[in-house]
């Protein structure tokens, strides 16, 4: 069964297929709701329902607001804390429609099923107060017909009751003093059933300098307006507040931003029920509603996903454990046609960046990747980590956008683009540009490992992982991991430990080796290589002697115990062309010892270097060599490097010199032995070679 592209199932949006998307409409906006201008998927509700993925988190918020709307219990005060992109405000979009009810609750996607849940017939229409703290400034008062308005309780009591509603907080409002807990409790009674939705309250009150009277109040007159606020919402059953605070001290912004936070964090603790973030797993759903008209027709997309399980259940010793449950193949179904790995990595590393921005990031990201791909004609079965188009212009300014500087020129050389080394080495191999290896690798690795931070202990991805985010079905397991090797020998930013990869800004020591191995001289390089090949021999053997390299002068001239094996010097390299260095330099010790004529000539044959390996094992001399070097410099402190960079130049030592063995044994292949033969009666020199 033939893996159909993703292309083919599954349909982005409109918008994404056009690139005419704005990323700053995946930030939702309550205020630009409230005021009727926000974007129709955010402001009309049976629109926002439809594309909203009702998480779990969700589900227990919207049942808890509709409890305490009709009455029957539910949290006064729910407190929305995750990082930046987690959701926080699309939830308060969610209460908003489903408390304004601007169109029937039986009209809302996903709704129904959760009022029956929650033992709700008919639920009442609400009053909705949208507090904004971006929008709201301490020293700009805003007007309201012939009413002027300075804080926060002012701005709360004119949305829930109008004109009515401000008087009773008047001349708290023109003070900056809090209104009491009664005063906001009678407020809320009147307005009940009511929501209110507090947005960015830290971004507001960081604002107000400690001491200092503004318009809107003291630093202290607005904490103190929160706490009573908190308690009013208890005294009233059919009255919620919703407010959002940011996760960390950081999102926070700034000495005043903290201590606000910590400030409303204190109040917010005594009544408050904390909403659950959204999990990677129901993250699948919100990006594919969001990004994609049709995720595909269900028995096309489980066809896919079977044969992505069997595969890796195929080859279980290549790739992670988890690929082996029945679980991974419905997180395939699931996340279709974006494979989970692109989900693990954006929401386990990415979202550990500062600026990335958990699921609107993702959105952000994958609206951009999927454009890209669709345009370009991509036909892979799901979009994976070496699917990501990173040559393009405006993915890889995304891709860094989130990460420190020095990125871009790495991901131009050695990970992505026309002129990037794994496009060479695949442009080089058909094996490995048949399906574009060395890129989808490269790729891969990015992404499970730029985020990562140089202090990290443990760095880097690894290879089962590697091999999940670049082989598809029907690909050979065993080139993916060839090209790792390739890659790994041959890139400057691209790091290995034991079973783990990753790149980074700093060069690694490839570049100083390459250096090195520019000035190894001549005679280092033939002394390894003498002992390398008399090495392999070693002491048990049948010859009556094994000379390697041997001036014809030192090559005794006796019978002795057997015969004598000449091991004859890379220079006397065996070619088929008439003027065989090797059996020029073979005849040379076959008649002379020295300058004295050799007697016992057929006691002796020769093994020979292959004329098209010597020149690789030139090479690899060199490397050796260069990376011993670097060993011994680094160990004795003459350069100056890390213990990360002294295993690694170990761990390429090492393999050098692995490889150099091999190359040896690939190199002195040819058995030559002489063979008179009498031409006219007169004795003439013949040559048998033998490939062993």
């Amino acid at each position: 069964m033939s893996l159909k592209p993703w292309r083919e199932i599954a349909t982005p949006h409109k918008d994404v297929l056009a690139g005419t998307f704005k990323q700053s409409e995946f930030a939702a906006d309550i205020t630009q709701v409230a005021n009727g201008t926000a974007p129709a998927e955010y402001q009309d509700a049976e629109q926002f329902f439809a594309r909203t993925y009702i998480t779990e988190g969700m589900r227990l918020l919207l049942i808890s607001v509709a409890q305490r709307l009709a009455g029957q219990g539910g949290d006064p005060v729910i407190q929305l804390q995750t990082a930046f992109g987690g959701g926080k405000t699309h939830t308060l979009l969610a209460v908003y429609h489903l408390a304004s009810r601007s169109v029937p609750t039986s009209n809302l996607t996903g709704i129904p099923p959760l009022l029956d849940e929650a033992g709700i017939a008919d639920l009442p229409e609400a009053r909705v107060a949208v507090i904004d703290g971006i929008k709201l400034s301490p020293s700009q008062p805003r007007r309201y017909g012939k009413h002027t308005i300075n804080t926060l309780w002012g701005e709360l009591a004119w949305q829930l009751l109008g004109e009515a509603g401000f008087e009773q907080v008047a001349d708290s409002d023109r003070d900056g003093t809090s209104p009491g807990k009664e005063i906001l409790t009678d407020l809320i009674r009147q307005a009940a059933p009511c929501v209110i939705l507090v947005d960015e309250l830290v971004a507001f009150i960081r604002q107000l300098e400690v001491g200092k009277q503004y318009k809107a109040g003291t630093f202290d007159s607005n904490v103190s307006f929160v706490q009573a606020l908190t308690e009013a919402m208890k005294a009233v059953p059919d009255a919620i507040l919703l407010a959002s605070l940011p996760e960390s001290e950081v999102e926070a912004g700034g000495t005043m931003g903290q201590r606000a936070l910590e400030s409303l964090e204190k109040y917010f603790a005594r009544v408050e029920s904390v909403w659950k973030p959204v999990a990677t797993e129901e993250a699948f759903e919100i990006v594919r509603r969001r990004l994609f008209e049709n995720p595909g027709d269900r028995a096309e997309v489980e066809g896919i996903s079977r044969q992505f399980s069997d595969y890796y259940r195929q080859h279980a010793e290549k790739f992670p454990v988890e690929t082996q449950s029945n679980e991974y193949f419905e997180r395939l179904c699931r996340s279709y046609p974006i494979h989970p790995e692109i989900f693990d990595r954006l929401y386990e590393d990415w979202s550990t960046l500062e600026k990335f921005q958990r699921t609107r990031g993702v959105l952000q990201y994958m609206a951009i990747v999927i454009h890209r791909l669709w345009n370009t004609d991509n036909r892979d079965a799901l979009i994976m980590p070496g699917t990501l188009p990173l040559d393009d212009s405006n993915v890889r300014t995304k891709s860094i956008h989130y990460l420190p500087q020095g990125w871009e020129p790495v991901i131009e050389r050695e990970i992505d683009g026309p002129h990037s080394a794994p496009a060479d080495i695949d442009g080089h191999d058909t094996r490995f540009g048949s399906v574009q290896a060395a890129r989808r690798t490269a790729r891969t690795i990015f992404l499970g490992s730029a985020p990562a931070a140089a202090n990290q202990a443990v760095r880097g991805i690894q290879t089962e992982r590697i091999l999940l985010g670049a082989v598809q079905p029907g690909q050979t397991v065993g080139v993916f991991e060839d090209v790792l090797k390739r890659l790994r020998d041959r890139l400057h930013y691209l790091y290995s430990e034991q079973d783990r990869y990753w790149f980074d800004t700093k060069p690694n020591l490839r570049r100083e080796m390459e250096s090195r191995k520019q000035n190894i001289e001549k005679g280092l390089l033939d002394d390894l290589i003498k002992q390398r090949v008399t090495r392999v021999f070693g002491r048990k053997h049948y010859f009556g002697g094994i000379h390697v390299f041997t001036p014809s002068a030192d090559i005794p001239d006796e019978y002795g115990s057997g015969p004598r094996l000449v091991v004859l010097p890379p220079q006397a390299a065996f070619n088929r062309s008439e003027s065989n260095p090797a059996y020029t330099q073979a005849e040379l010790i076959l008649y002379q010892r020295g300058d004295q004529p050799r007697q016992k000539q057929n006691r002796l044959i020769f093994l020979a270097p292959d004329f098209d390996v010597v020149n690789r094992l030139r090479e690899q001399g060199r490397t050796f060599l260069a990376w011993d070097s670097i060993v011994t410099d680094i160990e004795n402190g003459t350069l100056n490097q890390d213990i990360s960079h002294l295993n690694q130049a170990k761990r390429s030592r090492d393999h050098a010199e692995q490889s150099l063995g091999q190359l040896i044994r690939e190199t002195w292949k040819w058995l030559i032995a002489p063979v008179q033969d009498f031409v006219n009666g007169t004795p003439h020199l013949e040559w048998e070679a033998v490939q062993v």
